[in-house]
């Protein structure tokens, strides 16, 4: 193949994509804007545990964010990196906004049937009473933290699944 086909064939290529995404509507793209952490999300059908902690996880991150005046992708992105949990975990209002959040969520979930409401009942009570410092301390360390959720959710997906 000569220099030319390819050069005449790549061309051809980059128009037809180029023409494509006009076509499907890439010319008025916007980007979704970001969700206030503060307003309700809709809380969809669970069918296994799994689904249950993403949203509980959710709704815990949005309930912090709308504490700390950030957005729930913020405040995400920050715990996901050992420098964005430090810089968190210097911020005094952390505790206390993780369990805000985190008292939220177990609300969420009772008012939308995801945890029954006595469990939830007792869950947030003992959510609203967790020392803050020991929260923020969790969050410093996230392993020690994914390990606690997991040792957690093990017994409470067999007394969901009996309920």
């Amino acid at each position: 193949m000569s220099g030319r086909r390819l050069i005449l064939g790549a061309t051809t290529a980059a128009l037809v994509l180029v023409v494509t995404s006009l076509a499907l509507g890439g010319a008025s793209y916007h980007p979704r804007p970001v969700a206030d952490p503060c307003q309700p999300r809709q809380w969809q059908a669970t069918t296994n545990l799994d689904e249950l902690a993403q949203q509980l996880a959710s709704s815990a991150l949005d309930g912090a964010a709308c504490e700390l005046h950030v957005s729930r992708e913020t405040l995400a992105l920050a715990l996901a990196s050992p420098a964005g949990r430090e810089r968190f975990a210097a911020d005094p209002r952390l505790g206390s906004a993780l369990r805000a959040g985190l008292v939220r969520a177990i609300d969420d979930a009772g008012r939308a049937g995801a945890i029954p409401g006595p469990l939830a009942d007792a869950l947030g009570a003992v959510a609203e009473r967790l020392p803050a410092d020991q929260v923020v301390g969790a969050v410093r360390d996230a392993s020690g933290l994914l390990d606690q959720v997991g040792g957690v959710l093990g017994p409470l997906g067999g007394i969901l699944g009996g309920l």
